[in-house]
């Protein structure tokens, strides 16, 4: 079941969770009860929209968009990281001041892979969020963020700057998981998959200012010190700076609100930023109504609650939804792009190019092709359905690894510079293949799939698992490199072909799919809602 884009089409779980069964997978009878239910629930937000559509320019979206824009800096300090170790890992001072070979060895890959560590370890505060509110969450995790940039800023052995990465990515993913869940409880019902998506997109705006500023750095400065990056480490602390100082003038989730008994702060703020200060508006009554049914039948949030993960798995409906977030939460780290992401000058300098400067100015222009692909993609999520969009993806990562591999294996063999720059180009292809649909919905689509009482322990266990993936990822890295070389890029060709498959087969979205007897088949069966100024359409197809 799908939606067009106008009308809250492909992620409007939050909109509809109030149809969760708490029994065994519905028969035939069931089923067309729940259909004929779903049906009602579009009819109901296809007619408060058609009585008076917000604008989208009114000064509650305008307020909403840049609460957003703050909570995007979550995002930006994420992927400042990845660039930064990516870029410094290039500079020969960096690497000769902690020991560490420029080939790359196990040493390399624990100072990667222990931000990995942390953030699986950091994934079970995630109860923070429902204990103090999302904003808090986001708060705390920033505030450590900053405390472990002043530890690897200024570490003068290699442990205690591993310590330092850890604290970074403990506190880190306390805000980073924080924030997607935020960002799906608050963003309007007909923007949600374009606003949340964004957010994400904003990790290679991160990466960006990482990249540029250890490439003006070791410009302007040199390798003769320390300071080309050191400066950069230093830099590390401003967007959590951001996201701490502003959060505050941003509003908390409706959706926490009302589950810790604050219903008239909740009404209150879908009243200012989603019905743009109308208070009689007839989205503002359907949105409290579908958050009161959640409320009744998941009980009020706490922080105990995140310890009992029975409501994750006791009905087949819910256990589907964790089948396919914690998969996707695996595939997002796990599909070959962090051989890119964290060792681009590894891959380069394995296929002849071996000057830092140009490493580090191929880093930048990976970086912005990444921003500018993942934030269209962000649009087209709404538009194609995230399974298009994860298809294309998978697609086009399969095709750049199979390249890459070949003319990597060509260049090993015969020092060829035209397979040099063809295995550089599909390098870039796989990032943009990545960034086109995975990028933009890695972190919000394992949440969107959840009901409320499911997200924040459901958050945590993906985050566990998006860990454990890019732990393996990118530990392995180095030292397959150095060994099998283009056959790393190979193998993960053959992954993604399963990670095809399973999307193909796997994804879906709503809440009368996952409990179908196939949910699979169910979610290619959609209502189709169209809502102009003075009519309403309505079209089933089947």
């Amino acid at each position: 079941m799908s939606y067009t884009p106008e009308e809250k089409e492909k992620a409007p779980v939050a909109e509809i969770e109030h149809l969760e069964h708490a029994g065994p997978i519905p028969g035939p009878s069931t089923h067309h009860h729940a259909h004929k239910q779903m049906v009602m629930v579009d009819e109901r937000l296809a007619g408060a929209l058609a009585v008076d559509k917000p604008n989208p320019w009114g000064s509650g979206y305008l307020q909403l968009y840049l609460a957003s824009f703050i909570v995007f800096f979550c995002s930006t300090m994420t992927g400042y990281d990845g660039a930064l170790l990516s870029s410094i890992n290039a500079l020969p001072n960096y690497t000769a001041y902690y020991g560490l070979p420029a080939s790359g060895n196990t040493s390399t890959g624990i100072v990667f892979a222990i931000f990995n560590v942390g953030s699986m370890v950091g994934s079970f505060m995630m109860f923070l969020a429902d204990w103090l509110g999302r904003r808090w969450a986001m708060a705390i995790g920033c505030a450590g963020v900053i405390v472990g940039t002043c530890i690897t800023s200024t570490a003068r052995t290699l442990p205690v700057f591993i310590g330092g990465r850890f604290l970074l990515s403990f506190f880190g993913t306390i805000a980073s998981t924080a924030a997607p869940c935020y960002m799906i409880e608050i963003s309007p019902s007909l923007y949600s998959g374009t606003v949340s998506g964004l957010y994400n997109t904003l990790f290679y705006f991160g990466s960006i200012l990482a990249s540029t500023s250890v490439y003006g750095a070791h410009v302007h400065m040199g390798d003769s010190t320390q300071t080309d990056w050191r400066l950069p480490l230093w830099l590390q602390m401003a967007c959590p700076a951001i996201v701490l100082v502003f959060i505050w003038f941003c509003p908390e989730s409706p959706r926490w609100l009302i589950g810790v008994g604050r219903e008239a702060e909740a009404r209150a703020m879908l009243v200012k930023y989603h019905a743009n200060g109308d208070e009689h508006h007839p989205l503002v009554q359907l949105t409290m109504k579908e958050m009161r049914e959640a409320l009744v039948r998941e009980g009020p949030l706490n922080w105990a609650k995140f310890f009992d993960w029975r409501p994750l798995f006791n009905t087949p409906g819910r256990r589907f939804r964790m089948l396919v977030g914690i998969a996707f939460a695996w595939f997002g780290q796990f599909s070959g792009q962090n051989i890119a992401v964290y060792y681009l000058p590894k891959l380069l300098q394995n296929i002849g190019v071996t000057d830092t400067t140009k490493q580090l100015e191929y880093n930048i222009i990976y970086n912005v092709l990444g921003y500018v692909v993942s934030t269209v993609g962000a649009r087209f999520h709404d538009i194609l359905g995230r399974r298009t969009m994860f298809l294309i993806s998978c697609t086009g990562m399969i095709i750049s690894l199979s390249i890459v591999a070949g003319t990597a294996a060509d260049f090993l063999n015969t020092g060829s510079q035209t397979a040099s720059k063809a295995c550089i180009a599909f390098a870039y292809g796989l990032g943009c293949s990545y960034a086109w649909a995975f990028t933009s919905m890695h972190p919000i689509y394992p949440g969107e799939v959840m009901s409320n009482d499911m997200r924040a322990k459901g958050m945590c266990l993906c985050g566990i698992v998006a860990g454990a993936g890019s732990f393996v990822s990118v530990f392995a890295a180095p030292t397959a490199m150095n060994n099998i070389r283009y056959w790393f890029y190979a193998f993960f060709a053959f992954w993604d072909v399963f990670e095809w498959l399973f999307a193909a087969h796997g994804e879906t979205e709503l809440e009368e799919i996952f409990n179908s007897p196939n949910p699979a088949k169910a979610s290619v069966n959609f209502v189709r809602i169209e809502v102009g100024d003075a009519e309403k359409e309505k079209q089933e197809t089947v």
